[in-house]
């Protein structure tokens, strides 16, 4: 990509939750819309920022389990701008033959991603664009079938990036479809912002987001269980971020964490 496409592709006006994330995680890569939507939502819910930095910690987590389980490739959708504990850095230091696709449809995601990876080595990791809600492009992609076996186990990882699809474009299908071309013995790793614990709050603090690239959808823990449908739940099954395998004691901020993640197997 080049740097008047990337000029002319990237909105600087208009709130991305890519760099919204980033900016609740303290990073830089963010513009003025970007802030000013990210402290509206702060405002109604300052836990934000603890509820990004426990989904980092969560991705790791995972990422490192199922590396440890001798999964080797690893399909991150909703990648958002690399920072430390990234899904390369973590699947790496485990198993340094881990391949990973990194998908966003962000092109400063792409830009940055793609700067920070290039001195790994050619082939093992790789950036492509691509949207969540179009499972055929990105399993279709050539990059991706140059790097990811489909015939042998995946890590799925759609990590915070579903309670940005509209019920309308129908979640649970997308998911449905991404495991679909999935060998047995593949996982899924999924987090999703839920609405049961304060649904009030919950929806303010959605709101600055109806001006951003995509909107702010929180569902129920029910709601998001149904996206394992089918699938062997490991445990300790679908809880809040800080309860699945934590590292030592789980966060003592727990009440401030809504948000949900799992980990679950194809049979």
């Amino acid at each position: 990509m080049s740097a008047d496409d990337w000029h002319r592709r990237v909105d600087p006006s208009k709130p991305h939750p890519a760099r919204m994330y980033d900016y609740y995680l303290g990073g830089k890569d963010n513009f003025e819309a970007d802030r000013e939507a990210a402290e509206q939502v702060l405002r109604v819910l300052p836990e934000v920022r603890l509820m990004a930095l426990e989904n980092r910690a969560f991705l790791g987590r995972a990422v490192r389990f199922l590396a440890a389980a001798g999964i080797r490739q690893f399909l991150d959708i909703g990648t958002g701008l690399p920072t430390q504990g990234s899904t390369s850095e973590v699947a790496h230091e485990v198993a340094p033959d881990a391949r990973i696709v990194y998908v966003d449809n962000d092109p400063m995601v792409l830009v940055h991603a793609r700067a920070l990876l290039a001195d790994r080595a050619p082939g093992d990791t790789v950036v492509i664009e691509g949207d969540v809600r179009d499972p055929d492009a990105i399993l279709g992609h050539p990059d991706v079938r140059a790097v990811i076996d489909f015939d042998q186990p995946v890590a799925l990882l759609l990590v915070a990036i579903l309670h940005f699809v509209r019920d309308s474009e129908d979640p649970a299908g997308i998911v449905e479809r991404f495991m679909r071309d999935m060998a047995p013995g593949s996982y899924l790793v999924l987090s999703h912002a839920t609405h049961d614990f304060d649904p009030e709050r919950s929806a303010e603090g959605s709101r600055p987001y109806a001006n951003a690239t995509a909107p702010f959808v929180t569902r129920s823990g029910a709601e998001i269980k149904r996206f394992f449908d089918g699938l062997e739940m490991v445990d300790p099954g679908l809880v809040q971020l800080p309860l699945w395998r934590p590292d030592g004691d789980p966060s003592p901020h727990l009440d401030a964490i809504w948000v949900y993640g799992g980990v679950a197997r194809r049979g």
